[in-house]
């Protein structure tokens, strides 16, 4: 008898792949020897217990009346453990039967993971690509514990160790057990420059997302560190030097060695700064016959003489491409060729403009909208099929369809159509949700505890259609609005829509306002482009107004108005909007003027006027600048204004004061004690009102997409001008047109449950008879 097992301990270690090789240098002498020469006449299966002794025969490359070959008998043992099945083979000759002994690897019963806290079981169970009912193998085990591991880099935890255990059980069967010691976050403890002579460490720093561990960084990622991040910063470094003229920069090493208690990383990166250059000659080349490259000049950026910029280059191909793509070169190439001249370190610059047709608008797809018509998507491309190509229309559909607000992203794709001169727009969207249920907060020293309640559709039933139902509640007032709105009535550019309205607000004896008021009506609405950024809007509104249960230290003027009064009132907005985005616009401006005629019928009547303006400045990355400003002027046409259609400014219009906060004000006195009745006073409103708000947004240092954002603001407005009449003998009014100024800080935060809005503001400068409010809070969700 001869045998061909010594392989088996070995393959346990290695595994059956490597193991294949391993047989083929230990076994092939000794099955020489084993099974030279006669005729195999049986093949008997040993040592099987789930597998059936046929299965194992079916891997052998022999079989009964073959010869006792050495070479296929060598293969079938590598066969055999190439399946995975088999923990250990051994194969040896009795007479004239082969007689294969196996011994089968367990079956896992189960997979379980302990000792994981950072990371999720379900994400490691997606991992691994063990499974219960799986042959155990150490080389799967070992694979799968690699891939772990590598999350838990990923995850910045580098520190990490994963020891398999197993546990048998009867039959055969292995509970297979991860313990996991996840480790602390891995820092960077030291981050090293070598062959920087230009720029210090701490410049190159500054540039680097990746930072060095320190204590004030708890609340950051940053010091943690990441190969994908480290590569990143590795190309910021790189652009940083060719912005500053050093066209030959090279990074020539970037080494993070693990500190020997695998806690932090020292990072080392060496550098070849090179020689400094400036743009040289600049030319512009075109293949294209009837193109005239000297119209192209105005597009490029760079000039001869300044430093070498690698972005000035970037920027003025993508200008140099934009502006041909207005021309209908959709799918034109730009290649920017330098030539370095070491004498005079200078760069020599060709923008080589190679041939293209004038290409067409062949088809437009519209993807990803599974809950949005194809039609709410088509109506804001400025583009249809067979239009002459355009790249600004391009940007500024995605821009429009971007501001509709029902999709979280947004992309548009050309490609090559049929032909050359043939363009396929594709428009990929990802949806979201426009279900919202918004709930606000508020409180003051007068109002007391207030909450707004609205909930909104604003993608309805996929039309876009606007469906919006709002409330609010406080111990005094309760307001409630209905509104819908149809953005393309008939299928045209007509926004048409209705509101139907009901506010009732009870006066309290520690009130501003002395009155009960009570407001029922409906508006109709209508608004339609006169060019692509301007647009205006037409509304009526009809209302009926009651004053009533004026308390009885109220101002005259007040008293006089008790009773209920018909306002029908038609109103034009005319808005002109460059900004470029609605939502979040962190560059442009926009203009409003608004004209609103009270007395086509009931028995109000008046003018009022009211221009708004804001502009916005993106001044870095994430740093938004916005400044709002807005004056308006009411004139009385024949009959004194009445005190609900006046202007108020407080609370949202000023923070830092309460609504109707500021502006002239009555005062009641005896006339037999000459003490003031009431020392709150009455609100009375201005006609003539001018307000501006300053806000810088800025991160907090958090990662982007916590959505968290910081703000300082500073609002100023004066209300002025009550047209009140002459006070009584016993009143006295008060009406400064001095600027009322409040700072103040916030913090936003676009949370799971919606966005929620912190504002702390200090009246900087007011009078002494004005309300302040210091405290605002918000929050909503959407659905």
């Amino acid at each position: 008898m001869g045998s061909v097992s010594r392989v088996a301990a070995l393959c346990l270690l290695i595994g059956s792949t490597t193991a294949t090789s391993v047989i083929a240098l230990t076994s092939g002498a000794m099955a020489q020897q084993a099974f030279d020469g006669g005729t195999i006449r049986e093949i008997r299966v040993e040592g099987t217990q789930r597998i059936e002794g046929a299965t194992v025969r079916s891997y052998l490359t022999v079989q009964p009346g073959d010869s006792f070959d050495p070479q296929r008998i060598d293969q079938s043992l590598k066969s055999l453990f190439a399946t995975g099945l088999f923990a250990d083979v051994t194969l040896r000759r009795d007479g004239g039967t082969l007689v294969v002994t196996v011994v089968e690897n367990p079956i896992i019963n189960r997979i379980s993971f302990e000792g994981n806290k950072r990371v999720k079981t379900e994400d490691l169970t997606a991992e691994v690509q063990l499974r219960p009912r799986v042959v155990y193998t150490r080389t799967r085990v070992q694979n799968d514990v690699q891939r772990m591991l590598e999350v838990y880099r990923r995850g910045g935890r580098f520190a990490a160790r994963i020891e398999p255990k197993i546990i048998q059980l009867e039959q055969n069967r292995v509970d297979l057990v991860f313990e996991i010691d996840e480790g602390q976050l891995t820092g960077v403890q030291q981050i090293n420059f070598i062959n920087n002579n230009v720029f210090s460490d701490s410049d190159l720093k500054d540039i680097m997302l990746t930072k060095e561990s320190r204590w004030w960084r708890f609340l950051s990622s940053s010091d943690t560190y990441d190969p994908d991040r480290l590569r990143y910063d590795q190309e910021q470094i790189r652009r940083f030097y060719l912005r500053n003229g050093y066209a030959d920069f090279r990074v020539l090493s970037s080494i993070a060695e693990l500190t020997p208690d695998r806690e932090d990383f020292f990072i080392t990166m060496t550098v070849d700064e090179g020689k400094r250059y400036k743009f040289g000659k600049i030319e512009i080349k075109s293949d294209i016959p009837e193109l005239n490259p000297e119209l192209l000049r105005p597009f490029i950026i760079a000039q001869s003489g300044e430093w070498y910029n690698a972005d000035l280059i970037e920027s003025s191909v993508n200008l140099l491409t934009d502006r041909l793509g207005d021309m209908q070169y959709a799918f034109i190439n730009i290649d920017p060729l330098l030539q370095r001249n070491q004498e005079d370190q200078t760069v020599d610059l060709v923008f080589e403009i190679n041939e293209s047709p004038r290409v067409y608008v062949e088809r437009i797809n519209v993807v990803g909208n599974t809950g949005t018509l194809d039609k709410v998507i088509r109506r804001e491309m400025l583009l249809v099929e067979g239009d002459p190509f355009s790249t600004s229309k391009i940007k500024r559909s995605e821009q429009r369809i971007k501001d509709l607000g029902f999709f979280q992203d947004v992309e548009i794709k050309t490609a090559e159509g049929s032909t050359r001169d043939q363009s396929v727009v594709t428009v990929n969207l990802t949806e979201q949700p426009t279900g919202e249920i918004q709930v606000g907060a508020g409180y003051s020293t007068s109002d007391g505890a207030l909450i707004d309640f609205s909930i909104r559709q604003r993608n309805l039933l996929g039309k876009g259609q606007d469906l919006r139902l709002s409330t609010l509640l406080s111990s005094r007032t309760f307001e409630l609005d209905l509104s819908f709105t149809e953005p393309y009535f008939l299928d045209r550019d007509l926004a048409a829509g209705v509101d139907l309205f009901r506010i009732v607000r009870d006066s309290n004896d520690d009130y501003s306002y002395s009155y009960d008021l009570k407001s029922t009506g409906m508006v109709l609405r209508a608004g339609y482009p006169l060019s692509d950024r301007l647009r205006q809007r037409l509304s009526y509104t009809v209302a009926a107004n009651t004053i009533d249960n004026v308390r009885s230290t109220a101002s005259r003027f007040v008293q006089d108005q008790e009773g209920t009064s018909i306002k029908s009132s038609v109103e034009s907005q005319l808005m002109y909007d460059a900004r470029n985005s609605r939502l979040n616009p962190t560059d442009g401006y926009y203009v409003m003027l608004a004209n609103e005629f009270a007395g086509v019928g009931g028995n109000v009547r008046y003018l009022s006027n009211r221009v708004t303006a804001g502009t916005y400045w993106g001044l870095a990355e994430d740093w938004v600048l916005g400044l709002t400003t807005e004056a308006g002027y009411l004139a009385k046409l024949g009959k004194r204004i009445r005190i609900n259609d006046r202007f108020f400014l407080g609370g949202d219009t000023l923070r830092g004061f309460e609504p109707g906060g500021i502006g002239p004000r009555a005062f009641t006195y005896s006339s037999t004690t000459g003490q003031v009745l009431d020392s709150e006073g009455d609100a009375l409103g201005g006609t003539i009102f001018s307000r501006a708000s300053l806000e810088l947004t800025l991160p907090v240092g958090l990662p982007d997409e916590l959505g968290v954002k910081a703000h300082a603001f500073t609002d100023a407005g004066t209300l002025t001008k009550s047209g009140s009449g002459q006070p009584e003998q016993n009143e006295i009014f008060r009406d400064d047109s001095s600027v009322r100024w409040s700072a103040g800080v916030g913090l936003s935060w676009k949370s799971p449950f919606g966005p929620i809005r912190l504002d702390l503001a200090y009246p900087i400068q007011k009078e002494e008879y004005d309300r302040t409010e210091t405290f605002r809070f918000s929050f909503g969700t959407r659905f």
